[in-house]
């Protein structure tokens, strides 16, 4: 089995409504984001898939994302956890990155840091 994984980063306030403790007031975090893929063949030119693809599209996905505030997207139901984000990003990758619709490599993880030692990750059925 192969693997690869690209990271993107970026800024942004969030606050999350359901929570009891400071994390319910308006604040912010440098996220960072990876992405790992996963397969069992490489194509034709020895690869699991083009690290430019995936990390092109992960940094698309992060830009839409820097310097906003992300309890004003819908997705997010007002709380936009480490948990939804690394969802949405998962979705958006599928939905950008056409091999990851094929049977040969699977988008298997994403993973979103709020800090150095807080990370959710989201695994795509």
């Amino acid at each position: 089995m192969y693997e690869i994984r690209v990271t993107a980063d970026f800024a942004a306030a969030h606050f999350l409504k359901d929570y009891n403790g400071k994390c319910e007031n308006l604040h912010g975090h440098n996220y960072k984001v990876y992405a790992h893929v996963s397969g069992s063949e490489l194509n034709e030119g020895g690869m699991l898939l083009d690290f430019t693809a995936l990390k092109g599209a992960l940094r698309e996905v992060c830009a839409e994302l820097d310097h906003t505030n992300l309890n004003d997207m819908s997705v997010f139901c007002q709380n936009p956890s480490a948990e939804r984000i690394a969802k949405y990003i998962a979705g958006e990758l599928l939905a950008r990155v056409p091999e990851l619709q094929s049977a040969r490599v699977k988008l298997s993880a994403v993973d979103v840091f709020e800090t150095e030692t807080s990370r959710a990750r989201f695994i795509p059925d």
